[in-house]
């Protein structure tokens, strides 16, 4: 019998957090994750009444459209030029669907993840990119209650992570097809993740290295299918630079440009050509694994693309946080603070300008994740 902690953000000063048994639907096949986005009739009412007197306001104008190029947080739309300095790969929770017994327990999350949120605010960060999918532990609700605590815009991706050969996808994405899988993102973003209200601010999904398999290559044409609909941007965690050309293969195919898709992880590929020719087809290129350990071949991959002329197409960040469910106090968190407190220092050292540090850490971002449906 699996029981569920979940923290749902109601207004600044009620937030409650509520033990509860849901009742899963028999022909689906629910992971933990699915679980921790539903809710209660008794938390549905409590959240309708808010909307009714006005407190709730995470929601969309109705007249809200995909090519009104906003950026969607979890507290609802804001205009790109509010976005400020971000930080676009990062994860606040982690946890594998296969660990059924799993407990949210959203108290212990917040008081481990809110200081680190607060450091980074403090240091100037505005807004914080959880790249957590829904099939490795997204929860949206404690997303929003760590938003209003830090005062941090943070974005929550709708899709599936599919690396690891798939091990981690629910049942259900094996036989449906592109289009069902499609159908069920795009409904997050019309309607809200669970009953939340919560729309997903991108895509997140991933592929191993290529050649990418048959499941990965539906994940991609679904990732598509749901950009063309809703106008959100695709980051794909990518295995390899050979993964990463079978990507935009797909994207073409069904009429995305390459402008949409976010390259996570590019970084990590050894061959600098394939960085530099995604890069020059207008793909975002993330070097988002910025750590002690790899200073020094992040710092010569900005180089290069200085060089090439090339920034602008350029998003750095860490993929630190996780707090790993099931695991005692989250067990190991890295703070998320190497960005602003090592390496900015060490890019001004190595004669990066402001205008270009605000370039990668302000204005890329801003565009990467603008909701905007982009064509070739």
């Amino acid at each position: 019998m699996l029981y569920h902690v979940a923290s749902y953000a109601w207004c600044s000063n009620a937030i409650t957090s509520l033990l509860w048994k849901p009742n899963i639907p028999p022909d689906i096949n629910w992971t933990n994750q699915t679980i921790q986005d539903m809710a209660t009739r008794r938390e549905f009412l409590q959240r309708a009444s808010l909307i009714g007197a006005g407190i709730l306001t995470n929601q969309l104008p109705v007249s809200y459209g995909a090519t009104d190029d906003a950026i969607m947080t979890v507290m609802g739309p804001i205009k790109p030029s509010d976005m400020g300095f971000t930080l676009t790969h990062e994860h606040i929770l982690l946890g594998a669907p296969m660990d059924k017994d799993v407990v949210y327990d959203a108290e212990d999350i917040c008081a481990r993840m809110l200081p680190l949120l607060q450091d980074i605010k403090a240091r100037g960060c505005a807004t914080f990119v959880d790249c957590t999918p829904s099939n490795l532990g997204r929860n949206v609700s404690i997303c929003l209650r760590l938003s209003k605590a830090s005062g941090l815009n943070i974005l929550t991706p709708t899709g599936y992570y599919g690396a690891g050969d798939g091990k981690h996808l629910p049942a259900y994405a094996q036989s449906e097809t592109a289009q069902q899988l499609a159908d069920r993102w795009i409904e997050e973003w019309k309607n809200g993740i669970g009953v939340t209200g919560i729309r997903p601010g991108f895509i997140k999904t991933s592929v191993d290295n290529g050649p990418i398999t048959p499941i990965q290559r539906k994940l991609m044409e679904a990732a598509a299918i749901t950009h063309l609909s809703t106008g959100l941007t695709i980051a794909v965690h990518t295995g390899d630079g050979k993964a990463a050309i079978e990507e935009l293969e797909i994207l073409k195919r069904y009429g995305v440009s390459p402008s949409a898709r976010i390259w996570v992880h590019a970084g990590e590929e050894p061959d600098f050509n394939f960085i530099l020719a995604a890069a020059r087809e207008k793909s975002w290129v993330s070097l988002d694994h910025v750590n002690a350990s790899m200073v020094e071949a992040n710092m010569s991959s900005l180089k290069k693309l200085r060089d090439e002329h090339l920034l602008d197409q350029v998003l750095v960040s860490q993929d630190a946080g996780f707090y790993q469910l099931g695991k005692p106090n989250g067990g190991s968190i890295k703070p998320f603070t190497f960005v602003q407190a090592e390496f900015i220092p060490m890019m001004k050292t190595n004669g990066f300008t402001k205008a270009e540090i605000d370039k990668i850490f302000v204005a890329n971002p801003a565009k990467a994740f603008a909701v905007s449906i982009r064509k070739l």
